[in-house]
């Protein structure tokens, strides 16, 4: 093992956008693997917020911003979910006037929207950073790749729900999600079975319908409706019907991508404003599908209503502890990671690639868009996955494009 007191550099950490239960292991990975190889480790708190907060002044208390992590640290919280470090959704290249901290207010930042990088530049030196490790989506990583393009070595690490970074086939919290996803909905199969009616589920899922498909292929779900096909409700609400009357205990489920789309119809909003990457608030298709299935279930059912169960799951199937691969791909993710600093190697982004841990260049994060191959993997007339070419598939089944 490396004299830990040997500093050899200076390691930034950070977790960015949505919680997700298997951030602590991989800040556990990164910082035990690091002091370990002789590295100092700086957790960067609230995301790039911390970056952005930071004031530069020796005896300014910046411990709201940043924290240097240790073994005990990470050990205590290494495995619990969500993140200790702290989230926001904070874009340093979009700041509004109205949100910039204060000491940043002046003849610097005078626009509507400003780009901070030149500050998140400075406090990144007055740190010693010498690597940053950036743990997130897509949103949070596309800020990266602006840093690397900027000088700043940046290895990144791919996080979200919706399995939809760019060039890995997993994402941290992806398992733990269809995981809860499954269990939850099984879980209300027994108040749908005993009112015999529709049960209708919103889960996450802006563009890709990853966290819909799985789940609906692991038999949680007679059917799916996801953001890369618009749907027609009338055939939904033909195929639930038959799926209801087929069940014994006459009732059926549809899991909902909180991003999906009625045929002729755009993605539905639960508020009009924008976050700092330009995204709105979706929320609100389970409800309206539900009101839907009920007022057209009597076409298909001989004249007779059925009730629907709506609900969407949110934050229950994103908190809580990780799961057995949201505990392991986080631990080899952060080695990874060290591994590439350890060679001297930056600007790349650590992945798993047909069941390989593997690393491909960041930018591949803004390249192009990581979705369900409609073709190849939904079959849009049954409004559910294919269930076929099983063969050599890797563990999920669906997979970045990117090589």
């Amino acid at each position: 093992m490396s004299n830990i007191n040997t500093t050899k550099g200076v390691i930034g950490i950070l977790t960015g956008g949505g919680d997700v239960p298997g951030l602590n292991p991989a800040i556990r990975a990164v910082t035990i693997r690091a002091l370990r190889e002789g590295y100092k480790v700086i957790g960067l708190r609230r995301g790039w917020a911390g970056l952005v907060d930071i004031v530069r002044e020796k005896d300014y208390d910046n411990s709201g911003n940043f924290q240097t992590l240790s073994e005990e640290l990470v050990n205590r919280a290494g495995r619990t979910g969500g993140t200790f470090l702290h989230t926001s959704r904070t874009n340093p290249a979009k700041v509004k006037k109205s949100h910039l901290p204060a000491h940043l207010e002046g003849a610097a930042y005078q626009a509507e929207v400003n780009d901070l990088t030149p500050d998140v530049l400075k406090n990144l030196d007055w740190l010693g950073i010498d690597y940053l490790i950036p743990i997130g989506g897509d949103d949070t990583l596309s800020y990266g790749v602006r840093l690397y393009q900027e000088g700043v070595k940046v290895v990144g690490i791919p996080k979200t729900m919706d399995n939809d970074v760019p060039g890995t086939d997993y994402c941290i919290g992806f398992s733990t999600c269809v995981t809860r996803t499954i269990h939850l909905t099984n879980s209300l199969r027994t108040s749908a079975g005993s009112h015999e009616r529709f049960l209708v589920l919103e889960v996450f899922g802006r563009y890709a319908g990853f966290t819909a498909m799985l789940p609906t292929m692991a038999g949680a779900a007679n059917r799916c409706v996801i953001p890369e096909h618009k749907f027609d409700i009338e055939r939904l609400t033909e195929l639930l019907v038959a799926d209801r009357r087929k069940n014994p205990s006459r009732y059926s489920v549809v899991l909902l991508s909180e991003g999906a789309m009625f045929e002729g119809g755009e993605r539905i909003f639960e508020k009009e404003t924008t976050d700092a990457f330009g995204h709105k608030k979706l929320g609100g298709i389970g409800d309206m599908v539900s009101e839907k299935l009920q007022e057209l279930s009597p076409k298909y059912n001989n004249g007779k209503l059925i009730h629907c169960i709506s609900q969407k799951l949110g934050y229950l199937v994103r908190g809580g502890d990780p799961d057995a691969i949201d505990s392991i791909v986080p631990m080899a993710y952060g080695n990874l990671a060290l591994d590439l600093i350890l060679s001297k190697v930056h600007g790349r982004l650590v992945v798993l690639k047909n069941g390989r841990y593997d690393n491909m260049p960041i930018d591949a994060v803004t390249a192009s868009k990581k979705l369900v191959n409609v073709k190849e993997h939904y079959n849009t007339e049954r409004l559910r996955p294919h269930y076929k070419s099983f063969e050599m598939k890797p563990l999920f089944i669906m997979t970045s494009d990117l090589s």
